[in-house]
């Protein structure tokens, strides 16, 4: 593993007009009875800190996740089942969504949704890390998730510190104050300290929390623990 992305500061946001973009998006999205348990967007690093086979790590562990039964049955027990969604993520303006808004309701449709997270393919490979922009760009899809959902999480995972875009903390306090949680999932390794940076200006809200891995190789089993506290929240505020 390695740090890789430089610390040049690329283009700067206030941290005043980065909440008043965030609450501007907020407000966009139409009020409307929940439909659903819960909306979850997995925010993907594929900065050029990652390599290769590394993506095929992080990938393959999140689809393993997804086919893992106790993954299953949590979804089946979530009240109104679960819209998810899978964004790639890196620099300012490099962020996509390759697996759409997908309706799960029980073991099955996780097995579908972890066939789709198999099928993408990586969107960028030599790009820096915009955390800010991540956040915002995940905040943006709300507004094309089909169902309103009663629990809004963003949930990014990422082996570094942000060193282009908006500034994230803004953004995370932002999206916090209107109701979304933000938890990390964070590879340990490159410096600066990937784990201090997300304490410090990423993670945010109701019961949030940040999940740690010491590398890529046992990012699955880092990710079924984060969605299982995600799928179950009485859990994370133990």
């Amino acid at each position: 593993m390695r740090s890789g992305d430089g610390p040049a500061p690329g283009r700067r946001h206030s941290s005043g007009a980065a909440l008043l973009a965030a609450a501007a998006l907020m407000l966009a999205i139409p009020a409307r009875a929940a439909e659903c348990g819960l909306e979850l967007v997995l925010a993907m690093d594929v900065s050029r800190s990652v390599v290769e086979a590394e993506y095929d790590l992080q990938m393959n562990g999140l689809a393993l996740a997804f086919r893992d039964p106790e993954i299953g049955e949590a979804i089946t027990w979530t009240p109104g089942g679960v819209m998810a969604t899978v964004t790639q993520w890196s620099g300012m303006d490099a962020q996509a969504q390759p697996v759409p808004w997908t309706y799960l309701t029980d073991a099955a449709s996780a097995r579908a949704f972890a066939a789709a997270i198999e099928r993408q393919d990586r969107v960028f490979f030599a790009s820096y890390t915009a955390i800010g922009e991540a956040l915002f760009h995940a905040n943006l899809l709300s507004a094309t998730n089909p169902r309103r959902c009663a629990r809004r999480v963003i949930d990014i995972s990422g082996d570094g510190a942000s060193n282009r875009g908006r500034q994230a903390r803004p953004m995370a306090e932002a999206l916090a104050a209107n109701g979304v949680t933000v938890n990390g999932l964070v590879i340990k390794g490159a410096w600066p300290d990937p784990v201090e940076y997300y304490l410090r200006n990423v993670v945010r809200g109701d019961g949030a929390f940040l999940e740690t891995t010491e590398n890529f190789a046992d990012y699955a089993a880092a990710i079924k623990r984060k969605l299982l506290r995600e799928l179950a929240p009485q859990i994370a505020a133990r």
